[in-house]
């Protein structure tokens, strides 16, 4: 099969068995052409509960599909690679934030959205790198326990600083190889390129950005904003996506290293298995874990509403 041969087979074979297919920002333009949503992992669990199909599949990691269960409970959710994890995700430990919680009774415990559906139960609020500031800027309490991101963590406080903030030490493997000589290489080289980052990459990386913002936050800036060449801080992906919908502008990755080796795992070929098979791994959540991480995503909802 070509490219195209298989791309068309996955669009008869989704249509035929009414699967959904989410695909997210950080993968590969092969496959964003054959979804139904492309975005940011919480904006795709919300066009999976609006979506009519009863099948549903995840092209992303772990955490994102169990995301689209706890909104989407009655429907099945397949994961397109059963080894597609997110190592943030994973760091953040049942026992330690419990640890936490008991050094910081007085604090409230934001979970970043990249955490596992039973770390959101012990949670009091989630966010994602969009809605972060809006929704801690909304939580009455002025001391926050932030999990797991310590860079993302970092960025919100310093827009918030009449919070008090506490955080784990954790982070994005892919987001902090980028660094300093990283930003200085890159203007060398473009110096009339705007530099736009994610707010999981290292202070000293954001410090020195033009714009910080979640993924599709870069992609939106990009594509509206009248520069014409940008350096993209963030999965190295996006620099192909930007030029497929911007192809009149110049895209460069900030570093060579910035790839995503989980998101990576899915390919087109696992997509079309998925599709035809519905095989992949089906993701099942006990009531009990479902109930208690929506409570954590429906009190970010109630305050950013």
């Amino acid at each position: 099969m070509t490219t195209r041969e298989m791309q068309d087979e996955i669009l008869r074979l989704k249509q035929e068995h009414g699967i959904c297919i989410l695909a997210h920002a950080y993968q590969s333009h092969d496959i964003w052409e054959v979804a139904d949503y492309v975005g940011d992992s919480f904006g795709l669990s919300q066009e999976a509960a609006k979506a009519p199909q009863d099948t549903i599949l995840m092209c992303g990691v772990r955490f994102m599909a169990e995301t689209v269960k706890i909104l989407s409970p009655q429907k099945r959710v397949f994961l397109s690679h059963p080894d597609a994890g997110c190592p943030m995700a994973d760091q953040a430990e049942l026992e330690l934030v419990l640890r936490l919680k008991e050094q910081y009774p007085d604090y409230t415990v934001a979970a970043y959205i990249n955490t596992t559906a039973e770390l959101k139960t012990i949670c009091d609020v989630c966010v994602t790198s969009s809605s972060a500031v809006k929704i801690l800027r909304a939580v009455e309490n002025p001391n926050i326990l932030f999990i797991p991101d310590c860079n993302l963590g970092d960025w919100v406080a310093k827009q918030l600083p009449d919070k008090q903030f506490r955080f784990m030490q954790g982070g994005c493997p892919t987001h902090v190889r980028m660094n300093i000589r990283n930003v200085e290489k890159a203007r060398q080289a473009h110096p009339n390129a705007k530099l736009l980052v994610h707010p999981e990459c290292h202070p000293s990386v954001t410090a020195l950005a033009d714009y910080v913002g979640s993924t599709t936050g870069i992609l939106s800036y990009a594509k509206s904003s009248p520069e014409q060449e940008y350096i993209i801080g963030t999965e190295n992906s996006i620099v192909q996506h930007l030029q497929f919908t911007c192809p009149d502008k110049r895209f460069y990755p900030l570093s060579l290293d910035c790839v995503c080796h989980n998101m990576k795992l899915t390919t087109l070929a696992d997509v079309y298995r998925c599709v035809k098979e519905q095989s992949g791994e089906e993701i099942h959540l006990d009531a009990d874990i479902i109930a208690g991480a929506k409570r954590c995503i429906d009190e970010m909802l109630r305050l950013g509403s």
